[in-house]
């Protein structure tokens, strides 16, 4: 019920990160804050042992990604222990292009020692082995370097919305679902049509799926709510483009967790004033969904997703 709900709190902290890279060029590779989660070992993760560097010849791509100004964060939305919201942001600091990748958590993610189908889905490494472990399998799916991370839980959405003043998004139908056994019980009115909506609608906007009775909803399901959130991401951060970011990063950085410090997110919001939504994209990870083992998974396309990566590298 509350898939993808925090997306737009991550993108309104993470664009300051990304448009301040200039900046982050000279300080990157900030010491990581203490974490609270627990890591857990994971045969996945462990380091191998360490061979002698041997010269080889590097591919067109490693070479555009060593070369290039890209920086890569990961952004998480948590529900409790599970990662609900998982999104790569790729900013390059060259052409000033912003791309956000949503990653679905049904994502098939296989991993030795865990057999359970559950298990095998991206949003069940965090539990299991924390941010790091996470920020890993991304790197195995979209094969380059996740340099950062920020994570937010769920109750900070209504606070960040509210501290902007509200988000402009055009409702495509009448939104209405009760669920009396939720915790709090859950309750969505909101009328279709153009509107700026208050924390607690945004809220409510981000974890529609469909009505009780399900004659009213997105065609294709969390894909299509993932599009409406991308949406939702673009307008938040055009209506955070008109405050001075240093006091919206300020006010959020209580709600959220990064290896950034908050002296690290304000230098790096300094930095944001020439940015244009105009350079924003937004893409979800390329692939199909497929049921296995009983349960429904989303199966990534590495011929695509190296495609995509291409072109945030600038490769033809």
């Amino acid at each position: 019920m509350k898939h993808f709900i925090k997306v737009f709190v991550i993108a309104i902290v993470c664009f300051s990160l990304m448009l301040g890279a200039a900046v982050y060029t000279y300080v990157k590779f900030f010491n990581p804050s203490e974490d609270n989660y627990t890591e857990v070992e994971d045969p996945l993760w462990n380091e191998k042992v360490a061979e002698e560097e041997t010269e080889k010849e590097l591919s067109e791509l490693e070479k555009a990604i060593e070369e290039s100004k890209v920086i890569n964060i990961l952004l998480v939305g948590l529900e409790e222990k599970r990662s609900d919201t998982i999104m790569l942001v790729s900013f390059d600091r060259k052409s000033g292009d912003l791309n956000i990748l949503s990653i679905p958590r049904d994502t098939y993610f296989y991993r030795s020692g865990y057999e359970n189908p559950g298990d095998k889905k991206i949003n069940a490494i965090y539990s299991s082995v924390g941010i790091k472990g996470l920020m890993k399998a991304v790197e195995n799916i979209m094969d380059i370097p996740v340099h950062n991370y920020v994570t937010v839980d769920y109750e900070a959405v209504e606070n960040v919305v509210d501290i902007i003043g509200g988000v402009e998004v055009d409702v495509p139908f009448h939104m209405e679902y009760e669920d009396p056994y939720d915790n709090p019980p859950l309750k969505i009115d909101i009328p279709a049509g153009t509107q700026v909506l208050d924390g607690e609608h945004a809220l409510q906007y981000l974890r529609f799926r469909h009505n009780n009775d399900m004659t009213t909803g997105y065609k294709d399901g969390d894909i299509g709510r993932i599009k409406a959130q991308q949406e939702f991401v673009k307008s938040a951060i055009k209506k955070s483009l008109s405050f001075k970011l240093p006091v919206v990063v300020k006010e959020t950085y209580s709600h959220i967790k990064t290896d950034l410090s908050l002296s690290d997110m304000l230098l790096l919001a300094s930095d944001a004033v020439n940015f244009s939504t105009d350079k924003l994209e937004t893409a979800i990870l390329p692939g199909r969904a497929k049921i296995m083992e009983n349960l429904s998974f989303y199966l990534h396309d590495p011929s695509q997703v190296e495609d995509y990566v291409e072109s945030i590298y600038g490769l033809e």
